[in-house]
């Protein structure tokens, strides 16, 4: 476990819901050692997470959620490396917009277990930004990745479909600002941040 780390791979495209398409930088983290890794979102660009994989073994894809520019890359990149995409079922009517012939080859689910090289990561159900956001929360790691949740600077945007305000201000309240303070948030868009630096961003009931 000693050589466990997290790398970020950026990657450009983007994103269109609504009737609305804006380009995006995404963050897709890859978690694991020098034998196996685990894919935190399959952002734009198949080809270049493949690369940063360098030949490990892809235990899973794992998708916050299913917008699309956090899956766009999921079905090429499951078809490159062997790997199944994992996504909540609750975003699977959100998936169908981006692959409506192909469905996701497991369900993340509350509290659910993941292993890569050794370590674990907990999945947690953070609904808001959409109905089905995850989580995953890696204490050995002292991080969490929170997709599109939560960033530097607070809750991640609603006012979309399948979004809504005081369901995510909630599920951070009582899902993630409870992790200790130093741990380290790793998001889908822009910097990293903490736990600590997040906890005055998010208004109270």
């Amino acid at each position: 476990m000693s050589g466990v780390r997290v790398d970020r791979v950026v990657t450009e495209g983007t994103f269109s819901l609504d009737g609305d398409t804006f380009d995006v930088d995404n963050n897709v983290w890859l978690v694991g050692d020098d034998e196996e890794v685990l894919i935190v979102d399959a952002a734009h660009d198949a080809r270049t997470i493949h690369g940063a994989v360098a030949g490990r073994h892809v235990a899973a894809i794992v998708c916050t959620h299913a917008h699309d520019d956090h899956i766009d890359a999921a079905a090429a990149l499951s078809v490159l490396t062997g790997a199944p995409v994992l996504l909540h079922s609750d975003d699977f009517e959100l998936w169908s917009h981006t692959y409506p012939a192909r469905k996701p080859d497991g369900e993340l689910t509350d509290g659910r277990i993941l292993t890569v090289a050794g370590i674990e990561l907990q999945v947690i159900h953070n609904p808001g930004h959409t109905w089905g956001s995850c989580s995953l929360y890696a204490p050995f790691l002292n991080a969490v990745f929170t997709g599109d949740t939560l960033f530097h600077g607070g809750p991640g945007a609603t006012g979309r479909s399948y979004s809504d305000r005081p369901t995510i201000e909630a599920s951070i309240r009582n899902r993630l600002l409870t992790l200790p303070a130093d741990t380290v948030v790793h998001t889908g868009h822009g910097q990293d941040t903490t736990i600590a630096a997040e906890r005055p961003n998010v208004p109270t009931p």
